[in-house]
This record gives structure tokens, C-alpha cells and sequence, in this order.
């Protein structure tokens, strides 16, 4: 089983969500559905970055790394390499 760490985005908000699981399809509907919580009510969030581990102490600590950053412009970084990186 492989496990991700995970950036959403949602255009309404224009705000990032940082995340990790073993399940990207479920946890993607789950934050586009009607919860309470961040991620609730929008429904418009989509994945603009993963990364896959091979356990889940990795996702987790990945994601912890990047919420560490508390950077809207190091998170964009991020992100735009790996879109770069994919072009290629």
C-alpha cells in the first residue's frame, strides 16, 4: 500500500491544504464534501501536489514538514518544480 503527502487548492479561498493518507480518491472527496472544518462547504478543492511513500510514518512527516514552512511562497515553489519536473 502506498501512502502520499498531498497539496490541495481551492480557487474560491485561495488557499492551500496540506495533507497526508493512504487513500488520495476518498480523501479528495471527503474535503469536497459538506463537513465542518477547513476544508468543508467549498467543494472545489483539487490536488496541485503529491508525493507517494512506501509507509505512512513518511506521508506524515513530509506533511509536517511542509506545514513547518508556513509559507505561501515556498509551498508555491514547491509546486511549481514538480509541475516543471512532469513537462519534461
Amino acid at each position: 500500500m502506498m501512502f502520499y503527502a498531498y497539496i490541495l487548492y481551492s480557487k474560491i479561498r485561495d488557499r492551500y491544504y496540506i495533507g497526508s493518507t493512504g487513500n488520495l480518491i476518498n480523501r479528495l472527496k471527503k474535503h469536497n464534501s459538506n463537513h465542518p472544518g477547513f476544508t468543508g462547504h467549498t467543494g472545489d478543492w483539487f490536488f496541485v501536489w503529491q508525493q507517494s511513500f512506501t509507509n505512512q510514518r513518511d506521508a506524515a512527516k513530509r506533511e509536517r514538514q511542509i506545514k513547518s514552512w508556513k509559507s505561501r511562497i515556498i509551498i508555491e515553489k514547491l509546486i511549481e518544480v514538480a509541475h516543471s519536473q512532469t513537462e519534461s
